[in-house]
């Protein structure tokens, strides 16, 4: 049984089946033998193998004829402009966090996401190797389904002081600015993985109550589905300046970073990264 709004209901059958059959086929895949390349247009070269692709197109087919009215933006499909005249558009990163997924330590998962006017309204992310799946529809609540258990309502943490917040990290990803960052919040704690996806989760499940990503990198489709997820769960998303994500843009990256947390004192997160980014020389990017 799903419990949520009945607005979305098709749409989440769809994402959950589709979450979980290229979660399958993807964990055909794990132990090898993987033909790792590299994209030729992406600025840090990022990697990409034959699980990525396969679950790609094994969702994004399926989304084409189930809602052909819709535009896609999928991480391994080429983009073009057709999907910028849609006021519903699906964000899909068929293997978030291939590097985890190559070096086998299980930080990977598959995110499918519902944007409607530049807002997402659905969002499903599923690790395959543990079968633990988030979702989340606008309205209806945030969700955590573990194999074995009923689907469980979660809720975000209510921790104001930064101080004592666990900070979700990067496992791969971590550079000196980062390194001010906890040292000028105070950060104690830090529980550092794979996947924007995961990352999100630790939050939702109370494990973790910030994560912040300096850096350029992400795009819109790592950040759809844990969005709506996160937010769902009574936590706030936002750039490192303290504005909305916004989805369905010709620009796919998120160029302003993200700031990601329960939300008790997101407000004064971003206060505290303020100088810190005049230091680094950010500016906003439109």
């Amino acid at each position: 049984m799903i419990e949520t709004a009945k607005t979305y209901g098709h749409e989440l059958r769809i994402a959950l089946e589709l979450a979980r059959e290229a979660g399958a086929a993807i964990l055909d895949l794990y132990e090898g033998p993987l033909h790792i390349e590299q994209k030729a247009d992406a600025d840090d070269r990022e990697p990409v193998t034959q699980a990525d692709k396969l679950a790609n197109e094994l969702i994004v087919q399926r989304l084409q004829s189930d809602f052909p009215d819709d535009g896609i933006l999928a991480e391994e499909s080429i983009d073009t402009s057709r999907r910028l005249n849609k006021q519903r558009v699906w964000m899909i990163d068929p293997l978030d966090g291939t590097t985890g997924f190559i070096d086998g330590n299980g930080d990977f998962a598959v995110q499918i996401g519902l944007a409607e006017n530049g807002q997402c309204v659905l969002g499903v992310v599923y690790q395959p190797l543990t079968g633990v799946l988030y979702r989340a529809v606008h309205g209806g609540g945030t969700w955590i389904e573990r194999p074995g258990f009923d689907p469980e309502r979660t809720k975000v943490s209510s921790h104001e002081d930064i101080s004592r917040m666990r900070l979700a990290a990067s496992r791969s990803h971590r550079s000196s600015r980062m390194d001010q960052v906890v040292r000028a919040f105070g950060l104690k704690e830090e529980v550092r993985r794979g996947s924007v996806g995961i990352k999100i989760g630790l939050l939702v499940e109370q494990q973790c109550d910030l994560y912040v990503h300096l850096s350029p990198r992400t795009k819109q489709w790592d950040t759809c589905a844990p969005e709506i997820i996160l937010r769902e769960a009574g936590g706030s998303i936002s750039d490192l300046f303290g504005r909305p994500l916004s989805y369905n843009k010709a620009e796919v990256q998120n160029r302003n970073g993200v700031v990601a947390s329960n939300g008790a004192a997101h407000q004064a997160i971003i206060d505290s990264l303020s100088p810190l980014l005049r230091q680094f020389g950010r500016v906003p990017a439109d």
